[in-house]
Parts: C-alpha cells; sequence; structure tokens
C-alpha cells in the first residue's frame, strides 16, 4: 500500500528521536558499566519502595522492570500493585499495569489494566487503539469496528509517556549516581546518568499498534463510514500525546482524506514533526556532553506534561522553532 511507505519513514524517523535507548542499542555500555547502572535502579527502587504514594510506587516499578531477578518486593508486578493502591493512582499506573505480562504466554497487553484503563478514561483513544490491536491479531473483526468506533468519538489521545517521564524524573535523584556507572566519554556526569535513565526506561513504556490501526483503515478505505471514523481519529491523534501518535493522525489525513489541500498540509505537519523530532534527537546528544542541556532536559521532565509538549518546550528553550526551515528534506533512515 503506497500510503504505508511514508508512515514506515514518519515513525522510523520519530522513534529514531527518542535516542536515549536507541543509541544504547547501538553502543552498548562495557558489562560493568551496565551492571552498574542495574545495580543503581534496584538501589533506587529499594528507597522509593517505602514511599506509599502512587508517583514514586510508578518510579520504584519502572527502574525495577529491567532487574534480571529482584526480590519479590522490588517486582515490576508487587511494585505496580502497591502504587495502584497508593494515594494520587490514576490511569498512568493501569498503563504501565499492561506491561506486566508474559508476551511469550500470549498474556500481553494485560487484561486486567486494559479493563481498568476503560472504566478510568473511556474518552481515551489510546486505550480502544489497544483493543483494537489486540482484536485485530484475534481476528474479531465486529470488536474491530467497534474499537475504531470508540477511538474516534473519543475527546483526547494520551499513552502516559509524559507521566512515566515525570514520575522516574522526580525519583532518579533519590541517591547521587555512584562513579561507576558514569559514562567516561561523557561531560555530564550524574546527570547524564539520570537522563540515559529517565529517557531510556521512559521509552520503553507499552504503545498501541499504530501500524496495524494504518493497515486496518487503508484496506477499508472504500467502506465510508470506515474511513470516516479513521479521518476522526487522526483528528484525535493530532493533537495527542505522543509524537507516533501525531505522525499516525497525519498520515491518515494525507492518504484517506479526498481533499488536495488537507493532504498538503498533512505532507507539511508531518516534514515539521519529523523536523522536531530530529532536533530533539540532537539535544539528547548534546546533553550527554553538556551537563546544563542534560539538567535542562531532566527538568522539563520533572514539571511533568506530555511526551509531545516535554519535546516542544525542550526546542523552546533553545530556540530552535517548531516549524522546518524552507527547503528542509528529512533525511531517510538507513537500511
Amino acid at each position: 500500500m503506497r500510503g504505508l511507505r511514508p508512515l514506515a519513514l514518519a515513525l522510523a524517523l520519530a522513534t529514531a528521536a527518542l535516542p536515549l535507548a536507541a543509541l544504547a542499542a547501538k553502543t552498548p555500555a562495557p558489562r560493568d558499566r551496565q551492571a552498574a547502572l542495574l545495580k543503581f535502579q534496584q538501589d533506587l527502587a529499594s528507597v522509593l519502595a517505602l514511599r506509599t504514594d502512587a508517583q514514586p510506587l510508578l518510579g520504584a516499578a519502572l527502574l525495577a522492570r529491567p532487574l534480571a531477578r529482584p526480590p519479590e518486593t522490588l517486582s515490576y508486578h508487587t511494585l505496580l500493585e502497591r502504587a495502584a493502591r497508593g494515594d494520587g493512582a490514576g490511569p498512568s499506573v493501569s498503563w504501565a499495569q499492561l506491561a506486566d505480562c508474559d508476551g511469550k504466554a500470549g498474556t500481553c497487553p494485560n487484561a486486567d489494566a486494559m479493563a481498568s484503563l476503560k472504566q478510568q478514561v473511556p474518552d481515551n483513544a489510546a486505550v480502544w487503539m489497544l483493543a483494537l490491536g489486540r482484536d485485530l491479531s484475534a481476528a474479531r473483526d465486529d470488536d474491530v469496528r467497534a474499537d475504531l468506533t470508540r477511538a474516534a468519538q473519543a475527546k483526547s489521545y494520551d499513552d502516559y509517556l509524559g507521566s512515566s517521564l515525570q514520575a522516574l524524573a522526580r525519583t532518579v535523584s533519590q541517591l547521587p549516581p555512584p562513579p561507576e556507572t558514569y559514562d567516561p566519554l561523557s561531560g555530564a556526569g550524574s546527570a547524564g546518568v539520570q537522563l540515559t535513565i529517565v529517557y531510556g526506561l521512559g521509552a520503553t513504556q507499552p504503545l498501541p499498534a499504530f501500524p496495524a490501526t494504518a493497515r486496518y483503515c487503508e484496506a477499508h478505505k472504500d467502506d465510508e463510514g470506515i474511513r470516516n471514523d479513521c479521518l476522526r481519529l487522526g483528528k484525535v491523534l493530532e493533537w495527542g500525546s505522543s509524537p507516533l501518535g501525531r505522525s499516525l493522525g497525519l498520515h491518515l489525513r494525507e492518504v484517506l482524506s479526498p481533499d488536495d489541500a488537507q493532504q498538503a498540509d498533512a505532507r507539511r505537519a508531518r516534514v515539521n514533526l519529523v523536523w522536531q523530532m530530529q532536533n530533539f534527537a540532537q539535544l539528547n546528544v548534546r546533553a550527554q556532553g553538556e551537563k546544563p542541556v542534560a539538567q535542562r532536559l531532566l527538568m522539563l521532565a520533572r514539571n511533568g506534561g506530555t511526551e509531545m509538549s516535554v519535546i516542544l518546550a525542550a526546542l523552546n528553550a533553545y530556540g530552535i522553532p517548531a516549524e522546518a526551515p524552507a527547503g528542509y528534506v528529512p533525511a531517510r533512515p538507513k537500511s
């Protein structure tokens, strides 16, 4: 399908622009530093596990999730169960619980967390897109159609990455990083370690099946009802919390809108989105060598908001315009 190629490009570029996790994958830290980082995360989680309110327990759970064999008191499941019962618990905790499952056993996303989210935030398109992806995999066509309708009728889209970043940024400073966690090639010191943890772990949160949604909408573009629901969903996504969601929303408008002007406007907006994400990626790279930049990005995460608002605030802080300059052409990802 012709429309999937620009979507793949946009999603690849947007994903690459959350670079701390990606850079770690391309240039892994030495094993001794990796082990030190995990030990530091366990120490942080142990301190935070003494708390009773939801946000620090959510932060503790995210810190503990990559641990190989944590004690039961520091398991992802236990910490999230406590967070769900803590003061200030909300849909961000339920969203994290989606990953409390066994992919090999086919229990992902967590069904109880899905049910909780449908009760907590029925007007969040992200919840119904999760259901759509699950029902598509199970070939439940009628349920898929109903999921799309609910997503299209939603008032907002939020996948709670901003909440996860905030929980991590507010908890990662509870202990000073030990020297063995520092990157010897980085000039950011402890702030660089904290930034790597916050943005690296934050980027691993569950996401709806964006490509599956795109495929479904394009495969049924000759069905007027489905096409109109996909376009309505696209509008919700364009103003949602996530650059990946915004990318899909723009893609749906570009591919499904019968209006040439709307298609052209969506293409321009997608170029601007790629520009924003590539510049945010460059700020993250700078942050590993410049402590003030790392501290600024940590502060923005700590202040809260959505993933998209954090990105735009970072660009604004460094005088980077949100619109791409004339003649800007997004670089294609290397194969």
